[in-house]
């Protein structure tokens, strides 16, 4: 492929992406962005095999670039993911936990 047809298709992704995205309402977007981890997985693999077999320092450059974002946004997603999980986990009644009940109230 040349690379307007590459140009191209990028500018369609990124257009069909927004708007797909942007039609998801606030409170599925968390749990869709961070159940989409192993698709950010498997872009970060291939980042590392296309850094791994760069020739031209160029494409190394930009590989190396996209191991980077592909990592944040791998880690990103797990961090979502871990903070969204935190929130249904059942507080701790401070009696059952030992603690006295009037420690709080001085």
């Amino acid at each position: 492929m040349d690379g307007t047809a590459l140009l191209t298709i990028t500018v369609l992704a990124v257009f069909v992406g927004f708007e797909v995205v942007s039609k998801v309402s606030s409170t599925l977007h968390t749990p869709l962005m961070s159940g989409a981890n192993a698709i950010h997985g498997i872009i970060l693999v291939g980042a590392i095999i296309v850094a791994g077999q760069a020739a031209d320092p160029w494409v190394l450059a930009v590989a190396l670039l996209a191991v980077v974002l592909a990592t944040a946004n791998l880690v990103g997603g797990f961090v979502v993911t871990d903070r969204m999980l935190h929130m249904f986990h059942a507080k701790k009644d401070p009696v059952k936990a030992g603690a006295h009940p009037e420690a709080g109230s001085k």
